[in-house]
């Protein structure tokens, strides 16, 4: 009875892949390719050690690497057509009104200096200043479930400056004679695309790297993009009287102002923290209906850790739905965590920059099987916990 139960598992597995494969299928011409195309996403998913060209083509029952390293560098398909497909499959399957765009970055720790776009920078992943390359994502955070669903590979002015190492690492030329692209830039890029495919989401989240840059702001607020974007501690806003310091203002909410809320389930319990809400005075040309408002996390632990956060929204937003909103961030690091450890995401052997787009949308792809897989599956479902809290006076909510 077991072995039945599991082949029934096996099979219902095996079926949804083959729908899931069915939908980016047409993007590899030949039959030749598209069978490589499954082999290579079958051996993301599969329990090898380390899913890079010698220990995917043994999965895949090659003596030797070359038709996946084919696959990679010189066969002829388009990673992002494939990104747009996986976009929408993320979307038919996960996204709604209470969906959560985040952006975030990691890198990849690469040895040499041919690897498209690395060199000694700051790697989050690694904790430390590293030589490696960092890539931009764009994730897709729903009650049920969280997947990755863009990417850019950010390039250093010490590669837009070099146009024959850019040329050699197969870096098309309208990337290097834009200039510097940001890493705003970049996630800007990506949400618009998202926005433009008709991806449904009620707001967007990110860390201080992208929360600082005003202009990344001025760009969700434009498209009436409600956010929730953690800031540096010396990030100033407008007050009655001038500009102050987010710590200053912070530092001037009452004990009553501060209300204890869950941001939902995370690995170790209940995430609950302190936090403090309150209307900042309108500026320039804010869309009729909506507000900016400040926010501010507390450590129960520790009173002394406290996390800001600029908010823009329509008026109408209550207290949880922000606390919701800015606890969703933390979904892009548990996706990256995810398609690392189960997709090979970081397992790559690639220098080219086509390669890298290639193996990094075929990760990324595996992974949303994944998630959407628990998604449809009743007994993988989880869902968010919304805490709510009772509205206090004018300024402080």
């Amino acid at each position: 009875m077991v072995d039945d139960v599991a082949a029934e598992d096996v099979s219902a597995w095996k079926a949804s892949l083959d729908d899931m494969f069915a939908l980016v299928a047409g993007l590899f011409s030949r039959v030749e390719l598209r069978r490589r195309a499954r082999s290579y996403l079958v051996g993301l998913l599969a329990p090898v050690e380390r899913k890079n060209s010698w220990q995917l083509a043994e999965a895949a029952g090659d003596a030797d690497p070359w038709r996946v390293q084919h696959f990679l560098g010189r066969a002829k398909w388009d990673a992002d057509a494939l990104r747009d497909r996986l976009r929408s499959y993320v979307a038919a399957n996960l996204a709604g009104p209470d969906g959560v765009l985040v952006v975030d970055e990691t890198g990849f720790v690469k040895k040499g200096r041919r690897s498209a776009g690395v060199q000694r920078q700051y790697s989050g992943t690694a904790g430390r200043v590293e030589n490696s390359q960092l890539g931009v994502f764009l994730a897709y955070a729903a009650p049920t479930g969280r997947a990755l669903i863009d990417r850019e590979l950010y390039l250093p002015a010490s590669w837009i400056d070099d146009r024959d190492r850019c040329d050699d690492a197969g870096i098309p030329a309208g990337r290097w004679h834009q200039g510097v692209l940001t890493k705003p830039r970049l996630a800007e890029a990506m949400i618009g695309r998202a926005l433009a495919a008709g991806v449904e989401a009620g707001w967007v989240a990110a860390d201080s790297a992208y929360g600082r840059d005003g202009r990344f702001r001025a760009f969700l607020e434009a498209r009436r993009m409600p956010y929730v974007v953690e800031v540096p501690v010396k990030q100033t806003v407008a007050d009655l009287d001038g500009k102050r310091r987010v710590d200053t203002l912070i530092g001037r909410a009452p004990a009553e102002a501060w209300h204890r809320v869950s941001t939902g389930p995370g690995v170790r319990g209940e995430r609950v923290y302190d936090w403090a809400w309150a209307t900042v005075p309108s500026y320039g040309d804010l869309p009729a209906g909506f507000v900016r408002t400040l926010l501010a996390r507390r450590s129960i632990d520790d009173p002394a850790d406290i996390a800001y956060y600029l908010c823009f929204h329509p008026d109408s937003v209550e207290r949880a739905e922000i606390v919701r909103a800015a606890g969703a961030r933390w979904a892009i690091e548990e996706c990256f965590q995810a398609a690392k450890g189960e997709c090979g995401l970081d397992h790559y052997q690639v220098r080219r920059w086509e390669g890298w787009y290639r193996h990094i949308t075929m990760a990324m792809l595996a992974h949303a099987f994944l998630a959407v897989t628990a998604a449809t599956d009743p007994k993988a479902h989880a869902s968010w916990e919304d805490s709510q809290s009772p509205k206090s006076a004018v300024s402080w909510r």
